[in-house]
């Protein structure tokens, strides 16, 4: 199977490249599609990096991870993240691959570990105790939200740490939970608290369902999870924050006002990475800046991503 899956990516690259070297494929790598002409294949993942290869039309591309970079914005869409091509020997943007996503969903960041094993009841109820209040809901609910990890390359303890810590905080990592006594059509959902109809209307465009017509599928077994890692990846890009320790841009990112819940949060943080870890790291950063501290929940990605560059320093 093997095998056969390397020939064919073979005889495809090798019509598009004219007879030039092709490097072995990597048996981990996946399968993706480009559109488009003319697309540029480049030696890392900026654009002002040299361009070592040309697609002149659309090709399956074999990528073995995916890196942070540039912005690319095409009719189709935009993206920051590169897929690595090692047999083209350099990056394509995720914007010219035929995904709905705007980063490839089940590959592994260039340089980063894969997620290890799935997180189980016992493993949050040793970080967050009594905060886990109905075991066995959380206990049905694990299996989709290690899945939406996986897909959100929340692989590290400090992601894992971030986005559990977030989650117990939404929802107590019920699946199911409705904001107690918000009546709002598009009131808090779900394991993330989904909420509002600039959340509810993307969301469901993105996964291809009607959450405006059925915002009920926002806390669906199916669907929660999955929702969980759309917000994280997808409304925000989160994981960078986790990797800098900073639970102030977490909870920025979130998007409620500063106060009280910050610590809260990041003791949850704190303790999910001492279990975790075995230890806790200095540096970690609680509080915002000002810029951040007020409701930026209505905010886009873009404008949230101006206001995280804005200052520096602190959350």
């Amino acid at each position: 199977m093997l095998k056969r899956r390397f020939l064919t990516a073979f005889l495809a690259l090798a019509a598009l490249i004219g007879g030039g070297l092709v490097a072995a494929t990597p048996a981990h790598a996946a399968v993706f599609q480009t559109y488009g002409t003319g697309v540029n294949v480049r030696a890392d993942a900026f654009l002002s990096s040299p361009v070592v290869r040309t697609l002149p039309g659309p090709a399956s591309i074999d990528v073995d991870c995916q890196k942070y970079g540039d912005l690319v914005t095409v009719d189709g869409g935009s993206s920051r993240w590169w897929a690595h091509v090692p047999a083209l020997g350099g990056y394509v943007t995720v914007a010219y691959v035929a995904i709905p996503e705007d980063k490839l969903p089940g590959v592994a960041e260039c340089g980063v570990n894969p997620p290890g094993p799935d997180i189980t009841l016992a493993d949050v109820q040793a970080m967050f105790g009594s905060r886990i209040a109905n075991p066995s809901l959380v206990q049905t609910g694990l299996p989709s939200l290690n899945q939406a990890m996986r897909d959100a390359n929340i692989n590290t303890p400090y992601r894992k740490a971030a986005f559990l810590a977030t989650l117990v905080h939404e929802s107590r990592l019920e699946y199911n939970i409705r904001e107690i006594g918000d009546t709002r059509p598009y009131g808090g959902r779900g394991y993330i608290q989904l909420t509002g109809d600039f959340n509810y209307g993307p969301a469901g465009r993105y996964f291809g369902i009607d959450l405006l017509g059925n915002p009920e599928l926002a806390r669906s077994l199916q669907w929660s999870a999955p929702i969980a890692r759309w917000y994280w990846t997808v409304a925000r890009n989160i994981n960078p924050f986790a990797d800098q320790l900073n639970m102030g841009k977490v909870n920025a990112a979130i998007g409620y006002p500063a106060g009280a819940e910050d610590g809260r949060r990041c003791d949850s943080f704190k303790n999910a990475i001492r279990y975790l870890t075995g230890s806790v790291p200095g540096g970690i950063i609680c509080t915002r800046s000002k810029m951040l501290s007020g409701d930026t929940s209505k905010l886009t990605r873009t404008q949230f991503d101006a206001l995280t560059k804005v200052g520096g320093g602190l959350g």
